[in-house]
């Protein structure tokens, strides 16, 4: 009775080991809160980190990431990488562009209003990553100081499945 005790501990153990494994260095589950990617992500939808895949390749552009937001370390954000480092971005008349051409993508739910910092040109320097909501008028984002470009070190993950509503279950676009 013993050794069926011992080896039942044992095997929870290693499940708690396994299942900590995965969550911090594979995947992770996380809660869209906000309507700021929507129509790609709604409030409430339930989505699965991809935390590998970055130890071995870069963002690429249109890849939908989640990383903190830096006024609130445990506050995660999800966004679409737009620019990428060594490049320039403006933001001029609801256009996105990219070292001085025009950013051809239907990501963007609306014509955004506010460029923020993007009036000008913004510079993306080594390591660091430019985002925006597909929400563009309901989103905090790369256009403002308080989130900024993103550097690859905050990355957690690229969001990659989509498990809550079971209805809209799948593989999320980044390309």
């Amino acid at each position: 009775m013993l050794k069926g005790i011992g080896s039942w501990i044992l095997d929870i153990i290693i499940i708690l080991i396994v299942v900590y494994l995965i969550t911090t260095f594979v995947g992770q589950r996380t809660s869209v809160i906000g309507d700021s990617m929507k129509p790609t992500l709604q409030n409430g939808n339930q989505v699965i980190i991809d935390k590998l895949s970055y130890r071995f390749t870069e963002p690429k552009r249109f890849d939908v990431i989640v990383f903190p937001y830096k006024m609130n370390p445990n506050q995660l954000y999800i966004k679409r990488v737009i620019g990428l480092p060594g490049e320039t971005i403006q933001l001029v008349n609801g256009e996105i562009y990219i070292d001085g051409a025009v950013l051809e993508e239907d990501y963007g739910l609306e014509v955004f209003l506010n460029a923020g910092i993007g009036t000008d040109p913004v510079v993306i320097a080594d390591g660091e990553y430019f985002v925006l909501g597909d929400n563009r008028n309901n989103s905090s984002d790369s256009r403002f100081v308080d989130v900024g470009n993103v550097p690859k070190g905050d990355i957690v993950g690229r969001a990659w499945i989509k498990i809550w509503p079971l209805k809209d279950f799948g593989l999320l676009k980044h390309d």
